[in-house]
């Protein structure tokens, strides 16, 4: 297990160069322990973000680490029902301290189709994605105090992502971790059923990697694990990882 600093560290004082020595000193190393790193080093304002996917980072927070963190959703309100039960799911199972988030002034599929327009994605997916994701997003860094915010992105979900860090600076100065960078999809499944980890049933439809229902298929055996995601467009992230 890797040692923490002598004393904890300010988020938001990390400069380029203490970012890039962090990298370079856990490039090689498990998630668990750098996750480990960052609970013992930004003991206020950290959190996760979760899509409610495969929950390998929320089960080593909450159960490997015993560490509550709070626990960002965006609820594009345009989610497939299974994902919503996976929220629930999980809000029990690991009594999650759960943030959930969504466009302004709408609480459902019909309120934001009468307050925004109906299918909007059609139209225009950007402003899509800023309502239901990129704006409620900030709201909630904002709103929950963080500092600093947890991701479950991968370096081989797609070639946008070969070369993401594992510690980076958002748009704001906040710093963003990435602890499965370097881990492989076989890896994640490996630990989801070594340690029996809730995943979006989704996953055993050919789901791949899975966002909003009406912007989402299933992947085909050979695809890129996110080609389901925006598919016949040269969309490849939703704004907020940008």
């Amino acid at each position: 297990m890797v040692q923490c600093m002598a004393s904890p560290v300010r988020a938001t004082a990390l400069s380029q160069d203490d970012l890039a020595r962090l990298n370079r000193r856990f490039e090689t190393a498990e998630p668990l322990d750098i996750l480990t790193w960052c609970v013992e080093n930004i003991p206020q304002g950290l959190a996760q973000t979760s899509a409610f996917s495969i929950l390998a980072v929320t089960d080593m927070l909450y159960r490997e680490l015993s560490h509550s963190v709070p626990v960002i959703f965006l609820d594009t309100l345009h989610h497939f029902p299974e994902t919503l039960e996976t929220v629930e799911r999980a809000r029990r199972v690991y009594d999650l301290d759960l943030h959930v988030y969504r466009a302004k002034g709408v609480n459902s599929r019909a309120a934001f189709a009468a307050c925004y327009g109906d299918r909007l994605w059609e139209s225009d997916v950007d402003r899509f994605h800023y309502l239901t994701k990129v704006e409620p997003l900030q709201r909630a860094l904002t709103n929950v105090d963080v500092a600093a915010w947890v991701t479950g992105r991968r370096r081989d979900q797609s070639a946008t992502r070969r070369y993401m860090p594992i510690f980076e600076a958002d748009q704001e100065g906040r710093i963003k971790i990435n602890p499965l960078a370097n881990w492989t999809r076989k890896e994640l499944w490996r630990y989801v059923y070594n340690h029996s980890v809730i995943y979006n049933p989704l996953h055993d439809q050919g789901y791949t990697s899975i966002g909003d229902q009406p912007l989402t298929t299933p992947v085909q055996p050979g695809e890129d694990e996110r080609a389901g995601r925006w598919r016949g467009t040269i969309k490849t992230e939703c704004g907020i990882n940008v």
